[in-house]
């Protein structure tokens, strides 16, 4: 890590995590303004859902070649590249004058923001020392991390209604314009000096493994979990995964050294993450329908509730950091991820004649101070032990875990709603007690998948890596 602590780190920090904030943001801010895009297109509800696709396709498929590339050509000069392509594809998305236009231009998006987010991470990890002081770099940037979800809710509300559904893609541009103009003043460069190959083939295959996984994913609730399509490309991403870590195994300059899972302490993070992506997506597009389908609420208005888990997760992200630094990673998360439980459970309980402050506050506010709790242990925690040199491959990591991870919970969570739903509406019950009965099945569904990270926090994350384990795990 570095010896002389850079005096532009915490301008380098701001920069990196304004720009991360926006792909977070992007992953939700989408949905609030689908009705608006759909009627101003002329787009089916069907063909509305790759405004969505397309752009987790490309940000889960090339998270960890866009890691693994920040270490190899530079982590700054991969920040500023995967900026300029979300910049200008947000123009194209708002400009956009058809379907095909705006789903083409999200995909770009989302291939910046592969590249965009693990290269925040391990610029992150360079710039800070191990210890206190990076655990407050990680503790901002969670914040930013885990807020962005909710915020993107409520900033999709405010901007459709307002100034029209252009206008979310097109706030992305002038943000990214100011940030690529001060990133070389501020973020100095690095990467991993006297690497002479390009594992060409594994970055194809981990590549295509992760993108036609997310793909299989989110269309299974429409053709079916087990539908021949839907089963035979699963089978095909497990093929190119598995061809993936064959060709690691016997290449001699790998896209992803195997024995950085060696650190058991990144191992276990990585799984928490898994599981927390998969809370947290599926939360918050539940919840999403469940205010506007069955409690009527306006976009704008569903926005604002949303305000109090975001404003939450930022004030107690702080206090978070604090205590990983005192107490060690594992503690906090555990108790981060039984808070997040505990808000799931709450949610079963939801009502057809739902109340803002009695049915949903309380549970707006747990998930709150547990995701708080939660997402920055995790970001500290699979970096711990990690050298420099692989600081883009485990930023990849991690966020290919959390991509993976809310891909699946929202498509399980989607399939077990609109299922449930779906029998209950013909067996005579009406469309709003249908659907709440479907919303609160899943809420118990992803509360179990809160519940089986609470354990994986507890029993797989380390209380502290040894410094021997981390230098037997990168020795040759």
């Amino acid at each position: 890590m570095s010896t002389t602590p850079d005096p532009r780190r915490w301008r380098a920090l701001a920069l990196v995590c304004v720009a991360f904030f926006m792909t977070i943001l992007d992953v939700s801010i989408v949905n609030v303004a689908l009705p608006s895009i759909g009627r101003s297109l002329h787009a089916s509800n069907e063909s509305l859902q790759w405004v969505i696709t397309a752009y987790a396709i490309t940000f889960g498929g090339f998270l960890l070649l866009g890691g693994r590339a920040a270490d190899l050509l530079g982590r700054r000069r991969m920040f500023i590249i995967g900026l300029t392509f979300f910049s200008a594809a947000s123009l194209a998305c708002g400009f956009a004058s058809s379907l095909g236009v705006l789903v083409a231009a999200r995909a770009v998006q989302g291939l910046g923001a592969a590249v965009i987010s693990p290269a925040t991470l391990s610029i992150i990890t360079t710039t800070f020392d191990e210890g206190a002081e990076r655990n407050k770099a990680l503790g901002i940037w969670g914040a930013m991390g885990g807020s962005g979800a909710a915020a993107g809710v409520l900033f999709g509300g405010i901007l459709t209604k307002y100034l029209g559904w252009e206008w979310i893609f097109f706030v992305n541009a002038p943000v990214g314009a100011l940030v690529l103009a001060l990133t070389p003043r501020f973020v100095r460069e690095s990467r991993i000096e006297g690497v002479r190959r390009f594992d060409v083939a594994g970055a194809v295959t981990v590549t295509g493994g992760l993108a036609l996984l997310v793909y299989a994913i989110s269309k299974a609730p429409d053709y079916g979990w087990g539908s021949a399509r839907t089963i035979g490309e699963l089978i095909g991403s497990v093929a190119l995964l598995v061809a993936f870590l064959v060709i690691e195994i016997r290449t001699p300059e790998p896209l992803m050294p195997l024995r950085i899972f060696r650190i058991r302490t990144l191992a276990g993070s990585n799984i928490v993450a898994l599981l927390l992506g998969a809370v947290v997506f599926s939360n918050f597009f539940l919840l999403t329908l469940y205010v506007q389908q069955v409690l009527g609420y306006s976009a704008l208005k569903t926005g604002i509730t949303f305000l109090a888990t975001a404003g939450t997760v930022v004030v107690v992200a702080g206090i978070s950091q604090m205590l990983v630094t005192r107490v060690g990673p594992r503690p906090v998360m555990v108790a981060g991820m039984a808070l997040i439980t505990g808000g799931m459970l709450w949610y079963t309980q939801i009502p057809v004649h739902g109340s803002y402050a009695s049915d949903l506050l309380p549970g707006y506010l747990m998930v709150g101070v547990g995701m708080a709790f939660a997402f920055i242990p995790v970001s500290i925690a699979a970096l711990a032990g990690v050298e420099a040199r692989e600081a883009g491959l485990a930023s990849g990591l991690l966020n290919t875990s959390q991509q993976i991870g809310g891909a699946i919970g929202v498509a399980v969570a989607a399939t077990v709603a609109t299922t449930h739903a779906s029998t209950l509406l013909k067996s005579g019950h009406s469309a709003p007690q249908a659907l709440t009965s479907g919303f609160a099945l899943g809420f118990w569904v992803i509360a179990g998948v809160a519940a089986a990270g609470t354990l994986a926090a507890l029993t797989l994350v380390r209380r502290e890596e040894a410094p021997a384990t981390a230098e037997e795990a990168f020795a040759a």
